[in-house]
């Protein structure tokens, strides 16, 4: 990781939006705004920020689509599954899923993201705004075993968030048994085993089905997520 510069406080006029700004007014908390970004907000990631995101191993991912449509996703992986490179860059990678691309497409024609790194035991959050893209260089591919390709972010906000309303949860399992290892296998997914998909499947994993324990109902598949053994 490259030495850190001296962070910025960005011009809240600039921070906020028009639409944000006026009801800031409108509620009489325009000072109150304005003295959070000079407090907590910068243009890259502090050191305590840095350390508390690299003990993170899932995340919470928004972005959006060429038209504004939204989307956020849960992203797991091992422990530092988002890879601080430098204060003002991180990494993190794209793992198998369900074909939708939904995040990834979002990213590849709007490239806006937002990060909100989230521990519920503590509780602590940071949230983390760039620009984003998509890329397969090998230096990052290296970093994550499995990853179909990384995501790569431009830092452009960070900021500690208040951790007032989050609920304490306790945590019950050290690692998600379908993170790839370091070869990048990870074991055959339960909803890959459902009969209606079998013909739809991506063609390397037409018939690893019958190698998994053969193929199940949507039924039956429902019922394994709601007895936590999917």
């Amino acid at each position: 990781m490259s030495e850190t510069s001296e962070a910025v406080t960005p011009d809240p006029d600039e921070f906020y939006s028009k639409a944000q700004r006026k009801l800031q007014q409108d509620l009489k908390t325009d000072n109150l705004a304005n003295a959070v970004v000079h407090a907590i907000v910068r243009d890259e990631m502090l050191p305590e920020m840095i350390g508390f995101i690299s003990t993170r191993d899932y995340f919470f991912l928004s972005s959006v689509d060429a038209d504004g449509m939204p989307t956020v996703s849960y992203k797991g992986g091992k422990v530092g599954v988002a890879h601080v490179v430098s204060p003002k860059k991180i990494v993190f990678p794209s793992f198998n899923g369900n074909g939708m691309y939904f995040s990834m497409g979002n990213i590849s024609e709007a490239s806006k993201v937002g990060l909100l790194f989230i521990d519920m035991c503590t509780p602590l959050r940071v949230r983390v705004q760039g620009e984003a893209k998509l890329t397969q260089t090998e230096e990052y591919m290296n970093m994550f075993p499995g990853a179909e390709f990384v995501v790569e972010v431009d830092v452009t906000r960070a900021f500690f968030n208040c951790a007032r309303y989050i609920h304490k949860h306790e945590r019950i399992e050290e690692t998600n048994k379908y993170v790839p290892d370091e070869k990048g296998d990870a074991p055959f997914p339960a909803w890959k085993r459902i009969d209606g998909l079998q013909e739809a499947l991506h063609p390397d994993d037409i018939g690893k089905a019958d190698g998994a324990g053969g193929t199940i109902t949507e039924d039956e598949y429902n019922q394994k997520v709601m007895d936590g053994t999917s």
